[in-house]
């Protein structure tokens, strides 16, 4: 969608890599200036959701930064303004709710929401479906 705002320090081709039929919704922020984000098949990402690859570390008297790779597996569904940290997977089919903040790695078919994100359900579906990218109109 329009208005994503893909930040990629290195003009790598594979920094940041968005797999078929997945679709990043505006105002979102894909931050790959320092580590990867692999993106798979068929995932949603809804407005102002936040993907970072680099966080500064509050215990370093430098104020020095710690990256890490974001990997985001196929069928997952990121809720809006949800914002995913550096070094996370997020497994296969797992929903990241509204305003999550996610710290550590998510289980495949795990919900999870709240700042830190903990799991709070499961995902029932198959997974049987391929999304379709329909701007809307204004």
């Amino acid at each position: 969608m329009s208005n994503v705002e893909i930040l990629n320090q290195s003009f790598k081709r594979d920094q940041i890599v968005i797999g078929n039929n997945s679709i990043i919704n505006s105002y979102c922020i894909l931050d790959g200036r320092t580590g990867r984000i692999i993106i798979g098949n068929n995932v949603d990402i809804a407005r102002e959701a936040a993907i970072y690859t680099l966080e500064h570390d509050p215990n370093s008297d430098y104020y020095l930064t710690t990256p890490g790779d974001v990997i985001i597996e196929d069928y997952v569904w990121i809720s809006s303004r949800a914002t995913v940290l550096p070094g996370v997977r997020v497994g296969r089919g797992a929903i990241i709710a509204s305003n999550a903040v996610v710290t550590k790695d998510v289980p495949p078919m795990a919900i999870v929401g709240g700042v830190p994100a903990k799991i709070i359900g499961e995902r029932k579906s198959k997974l049987n479906y391929k999304l379709k990218v329909f701007p809307y109109l204004r």
